[in-house]
């Protein structure tokens, strides 16, 4: 009986430490998505956002990225299931220079940070609200590509050819 327990206990750790958020996203943080920070006011709220980018700009001391949210999974990282699940868009500001060769838009990015404020963009003809973030944190997920599975023995386990009829087939051997 204590084995099965152990055993239990052992395989929900196990399965827990899968869905862990690497070490710099750990944490303690509000469950306010951007969108409903820019209609509640939450500033100096504690947050971890993340989603995909929409534009980097480098500015003097500082680089602000412009995120569509979206819900973040286990491990912290954008959610790719809810393609069309958005949670709204914020802006996130890190000092220092980052790259956009490597935080081009369409990569999925997590951030943890403080509620900083809220400013007015114009997208085409609409004034957006967003939320904006002084980030402490900012992860780059690596890509994820997408892979087509190819069974290993498409034709059984000696190569093509080697199917039914084959060898010792159905028929015997010949």
């Amino acid at each position: 009986m204590k084995i099965r327990i152990f055993l239990a206990l052992a395989a929900s750790l196990t399965l827990a430490a899968c869905a862990t958020a690497p070490k710099p996203l750990q944490g303690q943080f509000s469950t306010v998505s951007p969108r409903d920070s820019v209609a509640q006011q939450q500033t100096g709220t504690p947050v971890r956002w993340g989603g995909r980018i929409i534009e980097t700009l480098p500015g003097q001391g500082e680089t602000c990225f412009q995120m569509l949210a979206r819900p973040l999974n286990g491990t912290g990282r954008p959610s790719s299931t809810a393609a069309d699940a958005s949670d709204g868009r914020f802006i996130a500001c890190r000092a220092g220079f980052y790259d956009p060769a490597v935080f081009e838009p369409g990569r999925d990015v997590t951030f943890i940070g403080r509620v900083e404020g809220y400013q007015t963009t114009r997208i085409g003809e609409y004034e957006y609200p967003l939320a904006k973030i002084a980030a402490d944190v900012v992860y780059l997920w690596p890509l994820q590509r997408e892979v087509d599975v190819v069974p290993a023995y498409p034709y059984g386990p000696w190569g093509p050819g080697w199917g039914p009829g084959w060898g010792w087939g159905y028929r015997g051997w010949w």
